[in-house]
């Protein structure tokens, strides 16, 4: 199995020993893997964006317009 191509990511700043351009990245079985050069810090994200949770505005409501029914009145 060929070895993911790792490269150091520009600017960025070890979330744990806060030293700059240490970082690289790589992308492997289904994550993205960072890793710092210094300190050994290490971390994957999930590449797979999470199920979204259902809140009042991702749900859609009845159009009125669908719900109109007729009535007879009797007098």
């Amino acid at each position: 199995m060929t070895e993911p191509v790792k490269r150091f990511i520009a600017g960025a700043l070890c979330p744990r020993c806060n030293t700059m351009d240490v970082l690289k990245a790589w992308q492997a079985d289904g994550f993205q893997h960072r890793e710092c050069v210094s300190c050994d810090f290490t971390d994957a994200i999930s590449l797979e964006a999470p199920e979204e949770l259902p809140t009042r505005v991702n749900q859609t409501e009845v159009d009125p317009k669908d719900e109109i029914q007729v009535v007879k009145f009797i007098p």
